[in-house]
């Protein structure tokens, strides 16, 4: 019998998709078969999956959580904003299209199908469904064709347990607030609320504990104790980069500019947990700093709009300066893209159609085209010869001279791009800081000899598994799930 618990929340950042990571491992760990889920979510941080398709990276982990492949039926719809009222919107891993954020509330509701087929996909693979829910539990305002949240709990009857976030303050009145506007057929389903993120004596939260269970007549959990080393999995999405972004104190520094669209972020993590390392987010309106010993340009989800934010910041004056000093500039997807000549836009895929002059550091042009590529790829990094674990997740054709030098071989075909002088690269490889040998070339003597970054994840995956078997009575939470209803 396969069972399904929802996890929402009082808002977004409360700790929902690091809690059902760690529940995932904690109910693997116990001889389970759980499935990680989520209905729609909303993020530039995506991974490639098994199944040729791309998801929220936070269900990618919290599927290597599970101790299973990703697959597109674990995210079902994603979206991944381009401009301030619009994203593009990608259904079972591949692209569909691009539309306003008005338009697809107005239309979202077309979409349930195709999540309740992936969700029954699920079901007749595992004993226990987590699922997780989008954004705040009470934006009654959006609860109309929702597929998110409440929506899809009532359409396959998954009892939910709302999560508040202590640290913001106010969690009382966020829990019982919830209660009090949302509608009370949606209530019914809340089976119990939960604290997060707690620092202190729990036994001071006692009082506030008792007086939620009052109000609301559903269980209170918690509190979970906040857990520090949440900064050393792969964040969901940007609201991570929100924090103040100087990771490691490393003589080897590594500016990196915070564009507007920046996606994939998390090829950063394996560079961050180097002891030998600093790298530096780079928020608008702050000049890259003159002593940096490389320069990345991240991945983007509008790269020409990105690209013209890059210039406005005065950014490209840095970068230029930079490579004129002897420093060295890597660029990943949308900032290879940017390295080169020109980026042409003909069909407008991610904005106004046209040509945008890139940085010109490589001698290569861009057109970007409608077909997403995604692949997982295991390359060989052209230099060194050493391996490189990574994932392709771009639409466009990069091609000229600089391309006859190239970054890395994928299939003994070339790939990415390196300046005559070495001094520049490129490449469309996400993820592949992750190859410890290989990052440990590239840094030089700025890396750690023993640190073995995969191995990193999957220690901190089972702390955290850990953490919420020693602060959450996992029998009674266990008990709270219901059996799937798929039709």
């Amino acid at each position: 019998m396969t069972r399904v618990l929802m996890f929402m929340g009082t808002g977004s950042d409360v700790g929902k998709s690091l809690l059902v990571a760690g529940l995932c491992r904690a109910f693997t760990n116990r001889g389970l078969r759980v499935a990680p889920f989520k209905p729609q979510n909303m993020s530039n941080n995506a991974a490639v999956t098994e199944d040729g398709g791309e998801i929220g990276r936070a269900q990618a982990l919290q599927a290597r959580a599970a101790k299973r492949p990703p697959l597109t039926a674990m995210n079902p719809v994603l979206l991944k904003p381009e401009q301030e009222t619009g994203a593009q919107l990608v259904v079972r891993g591949q692209r569909r299209t691009s539309m306003s954020a008005r338009d697809y509330f107005a239309r979202r509701a077309v979409l349930l199908p195709e999540v309740l087929a992936a969700y029954a996909e699920l079901a007749a693979d595992a004993d226990l469904i987590l699922v997780e829910g989008a954004g705040s539990a009470s934006e009654v305002n959006l609860r109309a064709n929702d597929i998110a949240n409440f929506g899809f709990a009532q359409a396959v009857n998954a009892p939910v347990i709302v999560i508040g976030d202590i640290q913001r303050g106010g969690v009382i009145a966020s829990l019982v607030g919830t209660f009090a506007v949302i509608d009370p057929v949606d209530a019914a389903l809340i089976v119990a609320t939960l604290i997060n993120k707690f620092q202190g004596d729990p036994t001071l939260f006692d009082a506030g504990k008792t007086f939620i269970a009052e109000r609301t007549r559903v269980p209170c959990l918690g509190p979970i104790p906040y857990f520090a080393d949440a900064h050393k999995l792969p964040a969901e999405d940007v609201m991570a980069l929100d924090v103040p972004q100087r990771a490691g104190t490393g003589q080897y520094t590594i500016a990196v500019p915070r564009l507007p669209r920046i996606a994939n972020f998390d090829d950063l993590d394996p560079l961050r947990a180097e002891p030998g390392v600093s790298v530096i987010i780079i928020e608008p309106g702050h000049a890259l700093p003159r002593n940096a010993d490389l320069i990345i340009l991240p991945g983007s989800k509008a790269t020409r709009a990105d690209l013209a934010a890059l210039r406005q910041h005065g950014w490209d004056i840095d970068i230029l300066a930079h490579h004129r000093a002897g420093g060295r500039v890597l660029g990943v997807c949308g900032g290879y893209q940017m390295l080169g000549k020109t980026i042409a836009d003909p069909d407008g895929i991610e904005g106004a159609p046209g040509t945008s002059p890139g940085l010109g550091l490589l001698d290569l042009d861009t057109v970007l085209t409608p077909v997403k590529q995604l692949r997982v790829e295991h390359a060989t990094h052209a230099a060194t010869g050493l391996p490189i674990a990574g994932y392709h997740m771009h639409m466009g054709v990069t091609q000229g001279s600089d391309c006859a030098n190239p970054f890395a071989y994928v299939d003994a075909a070339p790939e990415g791009a390196i300046s005559p002088d070495g001094r520049v690269a490129g490449t469309y490889l996400h993820g592949l800081f992750a190859a410890d040998d290989f990052r440990r070339a590239f840094l030089g003597n700025a890396a750690t000899a023993g640190l073995n970054y995969e191995a990193g994840v999957d220690a901190t995956l089972d702390a955290l598994a850990n953490h919420l078997e020693t602060h959450l009575d996992l029998d009674a939470l266990l008990a709270l799930a219901q059996p799937v209803r798929t039709a």
